[in-house]
């Protein structure tokens, strides 16, 4: 039995006024250096103003430490105030 014949479609292309145009996500360029070099720095003294804090309670013989002492629990609010604000910055690359 002879096989029949394949129509093939036509490919749609939609009007000229419907095609979309190029926006300005598309134009977008990449983020600068200094976004993910902000970034990770804020995660790095996040970290290390949460672990200093931690590490030295009670020992605060060297002048620097012993204002941290003074910070009470705002040491944990200022830790994690670089960590939120890594995020902001990291939600600004591309």
């Amino acid at each position: 039995m002879p096989k029949s014949t394949v129509r093939k479609k036509k490919v749609y292309t939609p009007p000229a006024e419907l095609r979309p145009q190029e926006t300005a996500a598309a134009r977008r360029r990449p983020s600068p250096v200094w976004v993910p070099a902000t970034a990770v720095a804020c995660v790095v003294v996040g970290i290390a103003w949460l672990v200093a804090y931690y590490l030295t309670q009670g020992f605060f013989d060297v002048d620097w430490l012993s204002a941290l002492a003074d910070l009470k629990y705002w040491n944990l609010a200022i830790g994690f105030g670089f960590l939120v604000a890594s995020l902001g910055v990291f939600s600004k690359w591309r």
